[in-house]
């Protein structure tokens, strides 16, 4: 009597080929945004425990522009993804959106939004 046969076929290789090159597309595709992300959260909140009390929005605007440009996020501009307000407390939110191809006419749309105030970054330290 004849042994069945064992392991995996080569269509099922092929097919495990397939998907983990999709994935490792869909994350070389979607890493950046999240990494500037992140830097422009940091500064953000950085720049908010670091500066006075007395701080205007504009000049708030200016620095988190300068800080992006050290940082290399060359990508967005602070004046295009945040609004900087000064009610009872400077807050700033920050809400965007970023559109990367990945394959043929399929994009990857990822949306990016979050508030931050004077008060909380002050209690974080």
């Amino acid at each position: 009597m004849r042994k069945s046969q064992q392991g995996a076929s080569y269509i099922a290789i092929l097919f495990g080929v397939i998907l983990f090159a999709i994935a490792v597309k869909a994350a070389v595709a979607i890493w950046p945004a999240y990494w500037d992300d992140k830097i422009v959260d940091t500064q953000i909140q950085e720049l908010l425990k670091e500066s006075p009390d007395n701080v205007t929005p504009a000049k708030f605007a200016a620095q988190m522009e300068q800080r992006m440009e050290m940082n290399n996020v060359r990508d967005l501009r602070f004046s295009d993804i945040a609004q900087v307000t000064y009610v009872d407390d400077l807050v700033v939110k920050k809400k965007y959106e970023v559109r990367k191809p990945f394959m043929l006419n399929i994009s990857l749309v990822m949306n990016f939004e979050k508030t931050f105030d004077k008060k909380s970054a002050k209690q974080a330290q």
